[in-house]
């Protein structure tokens, strides 16, 4: 991915901290005013039984653990926070008109390490309630807009401050559905579709995300508790320096009860329907609501024209990539 042996970066590694930290307060103030949100303290990790764990794409296996002062029982490392944001809104009872949004912190030991993945996981997490009769794609559309309006928003500020952070994005963000993706590009897959659509609009939001497309093959693969397939999406940039579709966020209306067990039943997932976390949702004890992540490190890397996640992030790296991205004059933090 990062080809290019020209590459300097912007800013000094001490400058870059310091934009990290603008880049973060800016978006995340920008969030909670555009969908009215409130922070709130999230869990590094949780018990397996509740349900409110991710599996994310149906395969990825939680890094677990034994608590000693449990009487050893077995705790997960959160991947997400998707389920465990709509049990809060319930638990804590939040007025309608408020979300929530926190810090997610993961690990994920089964991710490739390569310029835009690590082990670590870093990323705004959010959830906020709605009526069952927002559950539709125009409402989707709109809150992708409000999320876009923020990003767009700090990249003004990180350019107001950096001068040599040209902005790149453009005005509006591009709306397209996989299966019209797949209609544009029939030849090619997912991920080649997602590159030449990046490439032309700069910015785009590609939604229906789970389902398997008129080829037979879903655009990518999704869990089935949380996202409902045909009301979800990924909000993707193309990233010039490297040549790539960049997705910077995955989210979506939530399923319903319906869908819930139309997706669980799809995906041979008939166990998760016992969870406490399915049982209250079946059970209507659970808002309807609308929630995804945004990536911070990604978000950095990008509006700071970085070539390597590692450039903003401290994680692990193979001693591979740490003598590749030094020969191209980039230090892995």
């Amino acid at each position: 991915m990062t080809n290019n042996n020209n590459y300097k970066s912007c800013l000094s590694l001490i400058d870059t901290q310091i934009a990290i930290k603008l880049v973060k307060d800016t978006f995340e103030e920008k969030l909670q005013e555009a969908l009215n949100l409130i922070r709130v303290s999230a869990p590094l990790f949780v018990k397996p039984e509740t349900g409110l764990n991710d599996n994310l794409s149906g395969y990825e296996q939680a890094v677990s653990f034994k608590a000693k002062a449990l009487g050893d029982k077995n705790i997960e490392i959160v991947q997400s926070l998707a389920k465990w944001k709509r049990n809060a809104l319930s638990k804590y009872n939040f007025p309608f008109e408020y979300g929530i949004y926190t810090d997610m912190n993961a690990i994920r030991p089964f991710e490739k390490i390569d310029a835009i993945h690590s082990l670590y996981v870093d990323q705004w997490d959010w959830e906020k309630p709605i009526l069952k009769e927002n559950r539709n794609i125009d409402y989707l559309k709109a809150t992708v807009n409000l999320i876009y309006k923020a990003l767009l928003e700090t990249e003004k500020v990180v350019n107001d401050r950096y001068k040599e952070l040209v902005p790149v994005l453009p005005r509006e963000i591009f709306f397209i559905s996989s299966e019209e993706l797949l209609k544009m590009y029939p030849d090619d897959d997912a991920k080649n579709r997602e590159l030449k659509i990046a490439r032309i609009k700069k910015a785009v939001f590609i939604y229906g995300i789970g389902w398997p497309l008129s080829d037979g093959i879903p655009h990518d693969l999704r869990a089935a508790d949380y996202d409902d397939w045909m009301l979800n999406g990924d909000i993707i940039v193309y990233d010039e320096k490297l040549d790539i579709a960049l997705e910077l966020s995955s989210m979506g209306i939530r399923v319903d009860e319906e869908t819930l067990v139309k997706q669980s039943i799809y995906k041979k997932e008939d166990k998760k329907l016992l969870s406490p976390y399915a049982i209250d949702l079946i059970n209507k004890r659970l808002p309807y609501t609308i929630g995804g992540g945004i990536g911070q490190s990604r978000m950095c890397m990008f509006l700071l024209k970085k070539h390597h996640i590692g450039e903003v992030q401290a994680s692990v790296w193979s001693e591979e990539e740490i003598q590749e991205m030094l020969a191209k004059q980039i230090e892995l933090l």
